[in-house]
């Protein structure tokens, strides 16, 4: 198929890789047009605008920041629906408000233009090994056409339920994984104040009922002070924003969500929002 892929950022260049490997024809776009150099040197066609990807491809995915950005990406000037035909898919991969999902999906259905909310779950590592989890919200039908392309990305695809499922769950999801991770900062640090091994630790309660995908994948980075991002911080700020958005509306007060909240806004003001969230521990260190 002709496909196209808006947003080559740590996850969407991989995630666009992979449906280059499998033999599809890649057009692609990023706001910053030189993160595209490689997957053009390995065959995708680098275009000038979200406008000309539609114009090129039959289902456009996109993986972008916040709720803004999508918006831009698909309404804004040279966006998707600028040159889009009936009949186009859009499916989106991002991590954005399912108030402002629902609205997109009801606008893109008036000009005939399917659309599926679409996040992913499992860091830059199953956006690398197709193996993430991607919850979907749409029409059921519109999953099961384009399942075949969904397998390439990840190795779980659930359908949720109508136009903001999907992101609802991911908001879901990002509560579970700022609550992992702050617990996994505190049992590391508790570890080494302690006088044990945290090595030892992690590698004996990663196969406990105290394990987590954090802490068996970002546990050892944490006792190494590496920082280096599979996901930011900077991210996981804007995405709490959401949770805590939607369990205002559901009227559910969040008390762990709101101190992870407090503690990663924190390490955002100094300045450890592009760093990956394992770095939360330096704010935990100083908290002891």
């Amino acid at each position: 198929m002709n496909l196209g892929y808006i947003g080559i950022g740590i996850m969407g260049g991989s995630m666009a890789g992979n449906l280059l490997k499998a033999g599809h024809s890649l057009f692609i776009h990023n706001r910053t047009l030189s993160k595209c150099d490689s997957l053009a040197e390995a065959g995708a066609v680098v275009c000038q605008d979200s406008a000309e990807v539609a114009s090129r491809a039959e289902v456009v995915f996109i993986n972008v920041p916040d709720t803004a950005d999508v918006e831009k990406v698909i309404f804004g000037s040279k966006g998707i629906v600028d040159s889009a035909r009936t009949g186009l898919t859009v499916i989106d991969n991002s991590t954005i408000s399912p108030q402002a999902t629902v609205i997109i999906a009801q606008r893109l259905q008036l000009m005939g233009i399917d659309y599926l909310d679409a996040p992913v779950s499992g860091g830059d590592v199953g956006a690398r090994n197709g193996t993430l989890t991607i919850m979907i919200g749409g029409e059921k039908d519109v999953l099961e056409r384009y399942f075949p392309l969904l397998k390439i990305l990840g190795s779980k695809i659930v359908h949720i339920g109508s136009a903001g499922a999907g992101q609802t769950c991911k908001a879901c999801n990002q509560l579970f994984c700022a609550l992992h991770m702050l617990a996994c900062c505190e049992g590391i640090a508790l570890a080494q104040k302690a006088g044990i091994d945290p090595e030892i630790m992690v590698e004996t309660v990663s196969s406990g009922a105290g394990g987590s995908w954090a802490l068996s994948n970002l546990g050892e980075k944490i006792i190494r002070n590496d920082n280096e991002p599979g996901f930011m911080i900077d991210l996981l700020v804007k995405d709490l924003q959401l949770v805590m958005e939607l369990a205002h509306e559901a009227e559910l007060p969040l008390t762990g969500t709101s101190l992870a909240q407090q503690l990663f806004h924190e390490a955002q003001e100094r300045g450890l929002g592009r760093e990956g969230t394992q770095a939360l521990s330096q704010i935990i260190g100083n908290l002891l």
